[in-house]
């Protein structure tokens, strides 16, 4: 286990990236990424926003999300890739069309290093 000296938070990995500060906005997220990758992430967050015009922006689990009477979906950047977290059953409903990236239980992943699509 490592502990960021400023933060102090515990991680599993040596020098684990992450933030350090509180962040509450979408907007203070995507600021905190690097300038490579947040294009992408705004450009997910319209695609999500579009998809979901009445949902409300917030920071929950210290990733971007949209709510709705409920967590609809989140987001967030990594080293090599950017997951959005739309529950299991999305990721079951749309499994043929996801063929070509990483899934888990309610997470796909994007490679950083590929060209986006989302429709």
């Amino acid at each position: 286990m490592w502990q960021c000296p400023k933060c102090e938070r515990m991680f599993k990995n040596t020098n684990q990236d992450h933030y350090c500060g509180q962040i509450t906005t979408i907007d203070e997220y995507i600021a905190a990424q690097s300038e490579a990758v947040q294009p992408l992430l705004q450009q997910v967050r319209k695609t999500i926003r579009s998809a979901a015009p009445k949902a409300a922006e917030k920071i929950s689990w210290q990733m971007p999300t949209f709510w709705q009477g409920e967590n609809l979906i989140h987001f967030a950047a990594f080293k090599k890739h950017i997951s959005i977290f739309p529950g299991g059953e999305a990721v079951a409903v749309f499994a043929e069309r996801l063929t070509a990236y990483k899934t888990s239980k309610g997470t796909i992943q994007f490679p950083r290093t590929s060209q986006l699509t989302i429709s």
